[in-house]
């Protein structure tokens, strides 16, 4: 398995060599986005969405970079980086190359893969948007979230419907049958309607389903005929709905390992007409099985336990399935080497004989079962009864059958035919050299040049006329490539649709033009047998070959050709003549010629037949001739692979008795030094139109001759006769002239002389008007001046009313400001008196917590003095007790002291506040200016004058108790203590 990590780049190859997938996984390629901007980090994959030829695909990663698949074309591009995550994707719009893209911000954007560009940008979700259903003819679009479905023109993308539902009941999908014009919506309480996409009628609603096996519905798939509808959800069971009967036919039943489906979708199959049979379940455990509907048998899986699938996306031909994986990466798988063992042919009847070990073949060695015309292939059996077929070894018959295959350079034709049925085209990069091997093309240089040295022929002098071709080197090419044919056989210079036969090489080996001549010579010698025995009309009998073959394998398209007059030179030749490159598309024309140079010449032919039965459909709906003409002169939607499969089915399935191969020699090639004759063709007849072409070509030339003489003579009279007009002509001019200039003098001078009258008149207007203007400007400047000095007045006045206002204002202000000044000073004053008697309480709380303490400090005196009098004798107790009361007495006279003189100090302070601030106020009304100093004065003043009343009744106290206390020291003498 091949790795390819994206990187940081924005394009590059998918794989470095031809992936060989094998038949245990089918992977192609596994593809990883690594990045290493800041930290090494996987990105990982999100959505896959193939396009309508199922060879390229997109995919987004959850931070919006969109990348563009080319499995075809081996190459990978980055269209687009979005810059969030991508919730869905859709490719097949009617543009080609534009797809739409569900971010993360419930917008859908439309980008162009070529230009890169954002086409268009649609808005109206209020949710993530999680499917996108693009109709068949790429017009429409259904975007679905969980909470709405709408319908959108991409025409104009415009919305055109919206649908809406009950907030109860969610939307599980709503999208396009496949080839119809029927939508079909799914909810989540298992309901399911059909709608015409025009109108938006309802068709019919699919009923419940039964009780017994009833499941919430998740998932949802129908089949390309839009015939079967399957259904499944968190639940191992499948339900299979036939819409035509709107009835459930068949329910499914997984294996216990599966408890929940995830997805599904169906395997389409090139062969079923759309009536898929395969279907892919995506289960919970990331394993994706196909089981077949009709046997219920499991084929083969995908994913593993280990490496699981997050979801998967089959290609709409069935040949590749793009699955992301849980780890983010995504793995693109081969649907052929998965089915190989599957699809697997029955084993020959031809069994092949070990041969004695010599190194002679003789005749009578070989022995194997031999049947007219080719091997028959034994019917299809059951695995079970299946025939056990054993190849043994073989020694001289490979080498002798490989000698017939071997081809130059080292190839194999052998090889080469199983190379290309297992890929179904050869590779670009080897096509040419795998073509020049199998055409065993001499490459005669030496014979080449010598046609060349030939020069055009005379058939294809005008081709440029007939066949207009944009590119001149392309038809130089053309033109000598032509020529060469037409010097190498007489044949070809009168055939009329060569050029349309040798263009597609021409335009393929426009760079080796003799490779180009020796692919169309055997391309002639080989595949083009008995075209040219009923020359100048169409090859007769093989397009009878045609016809046989067609009414064998299909009578009812052939006798709808014969009930419409078309014949085999109208369904067959132009494809023929033209060698399909009129309706296949140049990979298309690649990969049909592939097969037909790896194969027998009949193969060609049979391309016709099947062509044809692959187009019945369309053909059977024809019904005039022109529509048969423009049907086989113009591209149409085929599949190139399925009608290459049909090419073989034909030709193992065609009788011998009418199989063209009977009639056609097999593969010769062109000899070496010099070129083969030509002359497969009724000599007689291109002799005869050669020699009356020849005849007719020179009488041509003899009138042409003739009439370049007359012509001469009649141009030398003509000549001679103009020469002679135009020298009288020229005489009547010149006097004609000469009197024509004589009248303009004089209109000239008359002219002149009114002139000079009209500028001495103009001079005196002028004067007049510059006199006029003078005084004009004069009277001007006068009221200028005048206007001035108005103005200068009328300002002055306004000058002066702007004062006065001022005034008046400044005078209102001041006034205004006094008085809230005075209001500011009254609240000042009644602040300043709260803060005095707070003051003054301060103090008063300071001189009763000093007396407090005084009091204390006494007590304890008393307490020492009482101990000392308890130890004196009973005589002392008198005169303590006399002391006692002494002293109780001049306390409380101490006491009664120093609340009066509080009191008085108190009243004393009062009244002076009280005449100070009203002395305050009138100097503040006198004096606006000193009220502050003056405010600020009174109140160091009062604060000093507090401070000192203060110091003062503390002196005055503490001189009363130094008093009392002497006083009592001297009541008590020492004597009393003994």
């Amino acid at each position: 398995m091949q790795t390819t990590d994206l990187g940081n780049k924005e394009s590059g190859k998918i794989w470095h060599r031809k992936p060989s997938p094998a038949t245990r996984d089918g992977i192609l390629v596994n593809i990883i986005h690594n990045t290493s901007e800041y930290h090494p980090k996987v990105l990982r994959f999100l959505n896959v969405a193939f396009d309508g030829s199922g060879d390229s695909f997109i995919t987004g990663d959850h931070q919006g970079n969109i990348y563009v698949f080319d499995l075809n074309g081996n190459r990978f591009n980055l269209v687009q980086r979005t810059a969030q995550a991508c919730t869905a994707l859709a490719f097949n719009l009617r543009r080609k190359s534009e797809f739409l893209v569900a971010l993360a911000d419930y917008s859908i954007k439309c980008f162009d893969t070529v230009t890169k560009e954002l086409v268009s940008w649609m808005r109206g979700h209020e949710s993530s948007v999680f499917s996108i259903s693009v109709h068949a003819s790429g017009r429409y679009a259904i975007t679905t979230s969980s909470d709405t479905a709408q319908l959108w023109d991409l025409d104009t993308f415009q919305r055109k419907r919206k649908l809406n539902i009950r907030q109860s009941v969610g939307i599980q999908k709503v999208f396009f049958l496949p080839l119809s014009n029927t939508i079909l919506s799914c909810f989540k309480d298992n309901s399911i309607f059909a709608w015409e996409c025009d109108t938006l009628f309802c068709k019919y609603q699919l009923p419940a389903p039964p009780e017994s096996s009833s499941i919430l519905y998740k998932v949802f798939a129908v089949t390309r005929d839009g015939r079967i509808l399957a259904a499944g959800g968190k639940s191992n069971h499948l339900h299979l709905w036939c819409l035509e009967a709107t009835q459930l036919f068949r329910i499914i039943q997984m294996p216990t390992k599966v408890r929940a489906i995830r997805h599904l979708e169906f395997l389409p199959d090139s062969f079923d007409a759309g009536s898929n049979q395969v279907l892919g379940v995506l289960s919970q455990d990331g394993i994706m099985r196909f089981v077949n509907i009709q046997t219920c048998k499991l084929l083969f899986e995908i994913g593993s336990l280990d490496d699981g699938i997050s979801s998967s996306v089959i290609s709409p031909h069935g040949r590749y399935i793009a699955s992301i994986m849980e780890n983010g990466s995504l793995n693109i798988y081969s649907v052929q080497a998965l089915t190989q063992e599957i699809n697997k042919p029955p084993p020959p009847l031809v069994k092949v004989i070990e041969d004695l070990p010599k190194n002679k073949l003789s005749s009578g060695d070989l022995k194997m079962k031999v049947t007219s015309g080719r091997v028959q292939r034994p019917t299809l059996k059951p695995r079970e009864s299946k025939i056990q077929t054993r190849i043994l070894k073989q020694d001289l018959t490979s080498n002798f059958e490989n000698k017939e295959n071997e081809l130059s350079y080292g190839l194999n034709k052998k090889r080469l035919q199983i190379l290309l049925k297992g890929y179904g085209e050869y590779p670009t990069k080897y096509r040419m050299f795998i073509w020049r091997s199998l055409l065993q093309l001499p490459e005669n240089h030496t014979a080449f040049s010598s046609l060349l040295d030939k020069g055009t022929h005379v058939a294809f002098l005008n081709l440029q006329k007939k066949y207009p071709i944009k590119s001149r080197k392309l038809l130089r090419v053309l033109q000598r490539t032509l020529s060469a044919l037409a010097h190498w056989s007489a044949i070809f210079s009168d055939t009329p649709y060569l050029p349309l036969l040798a263009f597609p090489f021409v335009k393929l080996f426009q760079n080796n033009q003799l490779i180009c001549f020796e692919v169309i010579a055997t391309l002639i010698i080989n595949w083009c047998q008995h075209w040219f025995e009923y020359f100048p009309n169409p090859p007769i009998n093989i397009l009878s070959m045609i016809e046989n073959v067609l009414a064998f394998h299909d009578k009812e398209l052939l006798q709808h050709f014969i009930s419409h007059d078309v014949t085999s030179q109208l369904y067959a030749w132009p494809l023929l003549e033209t060698v399909f490159s009129e309706v296949l598309t140049r990979e298309e024309w690649l990969k049909l010629f592939d097969n037909v140079f790896s194969n027998h010449p009949s193969f060609l032919l049979m391309t016709v037949v099947a062509y044809n039965r692959c187009c019945r459909a369309p053909l059977l709906n024809c019904n005039l001739k022109d529509d048969f003409e423009y049907f086989f002169h113009h591209r149409n939607n085929l599949d190139i692979n399925v009608v290459i499969r049909e090419v073989y089915h034909l030709m193992e399935t065609t009788p011998s008795n009418i199989h063209p191969d009977s009639m056609l020699d097999v593969f010769t090639a062109l000899t070496k030094g010099q070129y083969p004759v030509f002359n497969q063709y009724p000599t007689f007849i291109v002799d005869y139109q050669t020699q009356e072409r020849e005849r007719i070509r020179n009488d041509e030339l003899d009138y042409l001759r003739e009439r370049q003489t007359v012509e001469d003579m009649q141009a030398e009279v003509d000549q001679q006769r103009v020469e002679d007009e135009a020298w009288y002509e020229k005489q009547e001019l010149l006097r004609k002239a000469e009197e024509t200039r004589r009248q303009i003098l004089l209109q000239e001078e008359e002219k002149m002389m009114q002139q000079r009258q009209k500028l001495a008149a103009a001079k005196r207007e002028l004067k007049i008007k510059e006199m006029h203007l003078q005084d004009a400007a004069r009277r001007r400047l006068l009221q200028l001046q005048q206007d001035q000095r108005e103005m200068e007045l009328r300002r002055l006045d306004d000058e002066i009313e702007r004062k006065v206002q001022m005034r008046d204002q400044e005078i209102a202000s001041t006034a205004k400001d006094l008085e809230m000044r005075q209001l500011e000073l009254e609240s000042q004053r009644r602040l300043y008196e709260k803060n005095l008697t707070r003051s003054q309480e301060a103090v008063a709380k300071e001189i009763r917590e000093e007396a407090d303490a005084y009091r204390r400090k006494v007590h304890l005196e008393e307490d020492l003095f009482h101990r000392l009098i308890d130890t004196d004798q009973t005589q002392s107790q008198k005169a303590q007790q006399i002391i006692e009361e002494n002293l109780d007495q001049a306390e409380q006279a101490c006491l009664n002291t120093d609340w009066q003189i509080q009191t008085l100090y108190k009243q004393k302070c009062d009244d002076l506040q009280r005449d100070e601030c009203y002395q305050e106020v009138a100097r503040l009304l006198q004096e606006n200016r000193r009220k502050e100093i003056e405010v600020l004065k009174a109140m160091m003043e009062e604060e000093a004058m507090k401070v000192g009343v203060v110091l003062e009744v503390f002196t005055i106290n503490h001189l009363d108790f130094e008093i009392a206390y002497k006083s009592n020291e001297k009541n008590m003498k020492p004597s009393n203590f003994c």
